[in-house]
């Protein structure tokens, strides 16, 4: 029998080629059975017919009704849409939920325990990683050029962004003109899960290379209890005292927890 012209490599139809990562989190279908016109279609056709109307769906809730009609597992299945386009993203979003608790808690999880979830390769995982600096710079954005005490929402929003979900203890420094406005805003130090190791000589000595006259001091509880304990109560008198003597104000020491956050100032510790 005649066979007709091969067709040249342009003329082939094309297929995306599919990551190894988590882009082929869900195989193809198997076989189907014989006489089903339906699951004849070609493979990546009936993996979208599975879920397209519900992503339609979703996306017109969002547009329509706005965030609050969404639950923090769409809201991220809406994100995923775009991170992993030909796959089903709704039992991801729901993995990551469960494994760190929240929506915040995913944002905030290290890039290290996002890939430990099944579907979520290194790729999602640094984007994942890069939204969730996007909202910390975007919260810090808030305070520049501002008297940081008159904006205390927005500093403990941007401290509880930044801290809140770290697997370690991590000392921060918001150093202060003379008119309260944030000059620096820097991590001194970084330790395990329960002790940061602070040295009250280096944290005014940096205070006077930035000529500030003011600080904030804010560290984390990994454990989630803000609750200051008696070193970092002592820890906090040893600093006031090393600034006083060089004219820097120590206005608070905030700690973060992942449900709140505690004042040493607003307790009257200090």
């Amino acid at each position: 029998m005649a066979k007709g012209p091969v067709p040249s490599s342009d003329e082939l139809p094309f297929e995306e080629p599919v990551a190894a990562d988590e882009r082929s989190f869900f195989g193809r279908p198997g076989k189907p059975p014989a006489g089903n016109a339906k699951a004849a279609l070609p493979a990546s056709l009936a993996v979208q017919e599975h879920y397209h109307g519900h992503r339609e769906r979703l996306r017109d809730r969002f547009r329509e009704q706005g965030e609050t009609a969404l639950a923090d597992y769409e809201i991220l299945e809406l994100l995923l849409f775009r991170l992993i386009p030909r796959r089903d993203t709704k039992p991801i979003a729901k993995a990551l939920i469960e494994r760190f608790g929240s929506l915040a808690g995913v944002f905030g999880a290290p890039a290290s325990l996002l890939t430990e979830v099944k579907g979520v390769g290194e790729a999602v995982a640094l984007d994942l990683k890069l939204i969730s600096t996007v909202a910390q710079r975007t919260l810090k954005s808030e305070l520049r050029n501002k008297q940081v005490l008159s904006s205390w929402s927005s500093v403990i929003q941007y401290c509880h962004a930044a801290m809140a979900h770290e697997t370690r203890e991590q000392f921060r420094i918001l150093f202060l003109d003379k008119r309260n406005v944030l000059i620096a805003d820097e991590v001194q130090g970084r330790g395990t899960v329960d002790h940061t190791p602070v040295y009250p000589r280096e944290v005014v000595k940096r205070a006077l290379e930035l000529s500030a006259t003011a600080m904030i001091l804010v560290h984390n509880h990994p454990s989630g209890d803000p609750t200051p304990s008696r070193a970092d109560i002592d820890m906090t008198k040893v600093i006031i005292e090393a600034a006083k003597a060089l004219d820097i104000t120590v206005h608070d020491h905030v700690i973060i927890g992942k449900d709140g956050h505690v004042s040493l100032k607003g307790l009257k510790l200090i």
